[in-house]
């Protein structure tokens, strides 16, 4: 059998790492000298395989943004060092396979959509023949193909639309991996499932997606691993079989019944408030047949994984960083 350090070996040659840090540290000074230091990650080491969707989460304030920028080679990192696509973080080669949409965007609002797209290509220097195709081909990904909205400029676009166009200027390069800083932020409806649409085609694609969020709730649905960051320091990472337990384990609670019967459904069966309660093993009709044999009642029957919030809320109580009430 193979130990953990050879399967993560194993498992990093057959998925090349997209992201990697190394105890990843930004400190910056504040005050009128200069004389305080305020620390936004500390410590910070992270592996994020090439063809996942990631995401980070974190309440405000956590360095979410500032570790996505340092990734990004915005800013350097006062201690430690990071990856990123093989390459060491702020790599000017590797800045043409990344795509980056930014919290809030603002664009230059006198420009049309198509127009901002164009000057996005021009940056990375596309061809006048691969824009002609790449355009429209982004616009209809985004649902702005409309002949109205691409031509309007952007000062009259709502917040969802410039989010959407946003999202089209990061993926104008064709990028590998696309970071995205709060994509959902602001969103309707609507607009949430329309982008939560977007990051699953790429990554049916086998883009790697690398993506802040206050949305939970949309990060439990579409992202393979997540990790937690808090007060500058990594709290957690991992699957959401691994964070939060199997996906269709239910707790049962049984009034009346044989508890030899029972136990071929429920390996942990105990009596507790004068009804039977457990994890069900098994096929939850077989047992509601079962049941229905022994003149038994299945008084409640819930998922036994907590949701992405609530361990989410737990993980920040364990660490004293927040507390209801």
């Amino acid at each position: 059998m193979l130990s953990r350090s050879e399967l993560t070996l194993a498992e990093t040659m057959q998925n090349p790492m997209a992201v990697q840090t190394f105890e990843l540290k930004k400190v910056y000074r504040t005050g009128f000298w200069l004389n305080q230091k305020i620390t936004t990650l500390q410590n910070f080491s992270l592996q994020v395989f090439q063809g996942e969707t990631f995401g980070l989460l974190g309440p405000n304030g956590a360095g979410k943004t500032t570790l996505l920028k340092t990734l990004l080679g915005i800013i350097r990192p006062t201690s430690g060092r990071g990856l990123l696509l093989g390459k060491p973080l702020g790599d000017r080669a590797i800045k043409q396979r990344v795509g980056y949409l930014p919290e809030s965007p603002y664009f230059y609002d006198y420009l049309t959509g198509w127009e901002v797209l164009q000057y996005a290509a021009g940056l990375f220097q596309i061809p006048a023949e691969v824009q002609r195709r790449r355009i429209p081909e982004l616009l209809e990904l985004v649902g702005m193909a409309q002949s109205a909205a691409r031509k309007k400029q952007l000062r009259q676009y709502s917040k969802g639309m410039v989010q959407r166009i946003g999202m089209a200027q990061a993926l104008i390069n064709d990028p590998e991996i696309v970071f995205l800083d709060e994509p959902m932020s602001g969103l309707d409806p609507l607009g949430r499932y329309q982008i939560r649409e977007i990051i699953l085609s790429l990554k049916a694609q086998g883009k790697t997606i690398f993506f802040n969020s206050h949305v939970l709730s949309d990060v439990e649905k579409i992202c393979d691993r997540v990790a937690i960051l808090a007060r500058g320091e990594l709290l957690c990472s991992g699957s959401m079989q691994e964070l939060l337990g199997t996906a269709d384990l239910y707790q049962v609670k049984i009034q009346g019944g044989n508890p030899e019967v029972l136990r071929q459904w429920i390996p942990d069966l105990e009596f507790q408030d004068n009804l039977w309660q457990g994890h069900l093993k098994g096929d939850p009709q077989d047992l509601l047949s079962t049941l229905n044999l022994m003149g038994a009642t299945l008084i409640g029957m819930n998922l036994a994984r907590p949701s992405l919030e609530e361990f989410f809320v737990q993980m920040l109580r364990q660490r004293g960083i927040y507390t209801s009430g």
